[in-house]
């Protein structure tokens, strides 16, 4: 006997925090996922998710969305914590390099096979220069302090698109238990 397919559709925007929260400044992404949950309400039209690392799994995150905002550390130059944004046409422009380990977010290459079905996927990326990717579970001060104008600048976004979140009347500190690891700064 067959059962009824029980799969949802995605909601239709999904806000995804990419890292390795163990590797310094790249938790980056998760821990803005963390400050997004802590401030606000949102939509059911808005997902939120804590993507670590998933590689080519990213594309699961982007199937069958209608926007996408990526939260990540990015590389090049500039200060430890200052924050880019980069809309899907400045990413599209970009070469897809040699991925170099089965970690490596694959940002560029989702998008691109986002583009072979056809859907024009509205994307922005909000990323931070790191100052430190070393291997313990912290954000360097500088990162750190950039967490909540990176939130910001998303929820800025998603009002933008149409589906703003509501300001939470009691919001807490971030729940991010690397944020309150020993040696956390």
């Amino acid at each position: 006997m067959r059962r009824p397919c029980t799969t949802t559709a995605p909601a239709p925007v999904a806000v995804v925090g990419l890292g390795n929260v163990l590797m310094d400044d790249d938790g980056f992404g998760s821990t803005v996922i963390a400050f997004l949950r802590a401030g606000w309400e949102f939509p059911e039209e808005v997902e939120l998710v804590d993507g670590g690392t998933p590689g080519l799994h990213l594309l699961a995150a982007v199937h069958g969305r209608d926007a996408l905002v990526v939260i990540d550390t990015i590389a090049g130059p500039g200060a430890p914590g200052e924050l880019r944004r980069f809309r899907r046409e400045e990413l599209a422009a970009l070469p897809i390099l040699s991925r170099v380990s089965p970690h490596d977010p694959a940002v560029l290459e989702a998008l691109a096979l986002a583009e072979l079905t056809g859907r024009g996927l509205d994307v922005l990326l909000v990323g931070v220069v790191p100052g430190s990717l070393a291997m313990e579970a912290t954000l360097s001060p500088p990162v750190r302090a950039a967490c909540p104008a990176a939130a910001a600048l998303v929820v800025e976004h998603l009002g933008r698109l149409g589906v703003p979140p509501r300001v939470r009347l009691h919001p807490s500190a971030p729940d991010a238990w690397w944020l309150h690891a020993k040696g956390a700064r």
